[in-house]
């Protein structure tokens, strides 16, 4: 589109997470007018660590915010899977194109504060509920809990697996349970009894089971995250200390010591849920991006990568096409084929047979840079 009604152009972004606040500086940075509406009425990011990839990094390179990011997290060199003991089972370097730079571990809150913070004062504002959502053909008008409603030319529902965008306009499937809780806590380093020595991610797995230590040294700690099989489906089921050491029962000591010695008023508990892919993620003038259109398991760490792949792809879509709808079906034809196969993917989880389906016939030699499928880091 051209510059001049790039500027003339009024967004309003639904969600102020990873995908919707990327959206919000890749957008602005084209000139466009955006306000971000986030139904919360302050920020608060809790729970893992998480691993941004080269890709990523190299977005936020690009729309000057690189610093701001490097500035609050620590590069690392490889990931690792071992077994419920301990021992190796493969061992490969994070997947990077020539000349990109490292994937870099941070804690989620951290992140968000960071993508906020380069913000300008006034584009975010809070205690916004979306309750509905109209779409015009040539733009919507979105109405708030409170009473309030905005028009715009674009909206981005960046509003999560329980999008009100999604289900307004595109799809009425409810998420869909895993058959997984997960369990997740960020502890000092000098509780890990001696596990983490570097910036690498581990992951152990066993009995349905998977542990995950991601280091944050930089702020002298480490995300300790355990996925386990579960019946409930309660989105934030009461768990005990006594079923958290039961799902790491014959792991590593010092994986069970770790998890015993856990604060349980400090651990983030929830049923792990994900969609079904949608069909459709937009209209003329509405556009679905991150979790709300195409949430992922967490297994293979893409769920926060994809948001700001999708706001850096939405970005580059209005700036080279010549409209807004064709901006927003030039945007899905390049995410969605993309989004589909990590959805697919990231269902398969990670026991030793499914290691063996993505990395067919290379277990447990260090195997060649798989960067559609590599895991990160547990996601929210």
């Amino acid at each position: 589109m051209q510059s001049s009604d790039l500027k003339k152009l009024k967004i309003a972004v639904v969600g102020a997470g990873y995908g919707g606040a990327a959206a919000a500086k890749a957008l602005s940075l084209l000139g466009a007018h955006v306000d971000v509406y986030e139904q919360a009425s302050r920020i608060r990011e809790v729970g893992a660590g998480i691993g941004l990839r080269p890709s990523t990094m190299n977005r936020f390179r690009e729309w000057g915010t690189f610093d701001a990011i490097a500035d609050v997290s620590s590069p690392s060199e490889y990931f690792e899977i071992l077994d419920a003991g301990a021992a190796p089972l493969m061992k490969e370097a994070w997947p990077a194109a020539e000349g990109q730079t490292h994937t870099h571990l941070i804690h989620r809150g951290d992140f968000i504060d960071a993508l906020l913070g380069v913000l300008p004062e006034g584009m975010v504002h809070l205690g916004h509920r979306l309750e509905s959502v109209e779409d015009r053909g040539d733009g919507s008008v979105l109405t708030f809990a409170d009473g309030t409603s905005v028009e715009a030319d674009l909206v981005v529902g960046a509003d999560g697996i329980k999008s009100v965008v999604r289900r307004e306009l595109f799809s009425d499937k409810e998420p869909v349970f895993s058959g997984e809780h997960a369990y997740r806590a960020v502890i000092s380093v000098d509780d890990a009894h001696g596990m983490v020595t570097d910036d690498n991610l581990r992951m152990y797995i066993g009995r349905g089971t998977k542990v995950y230590l991601l280091p944050l040294r930089h702020r002298g700690q480490v995300s300790f995250d355990i996925t386990a099989l579960c019946p409930d489906g309660t989105w934030a089921p009461e768990v005990t200390k006594d079923d958290l050491l039961a799902t790491v029962e014959g792991f590593d000591e010092r994986l069970v010591r770790i998890t015993r010695d856990l604060d349980m008023d400090t651990v983030n508990i929830r049923a792990v849920y994900d969609i079904d892919p949608v069909d459709t993620w937009h209209s003329d003038s509405v556009v679905l991006i991150g979790d709300a259109a195409h949430s992922m398991l967490h297994h293979q760490g893409q769920g926060a990568n994809s948001a700001i792949e999708d706001a850096g792809a939405l970005a580059d879509a209005l700036r080279d096409a010549d409209s807004v709808p064709a901006a927003l079906a030039r945007f899905q034809a390049v995410r969605k084929p993309v989004t589909d196969e990590l959805q697919r993917v990231s269902r398969q989880g990670w026991s030793e047979d499914e290691i063996d389906d993505v990395f067919p016939g290379q277990r447990p030699q260090s195997v060649a840079p798989v960067a559609s499928v590599a895991p990160v880091a547990p996601k929210e």
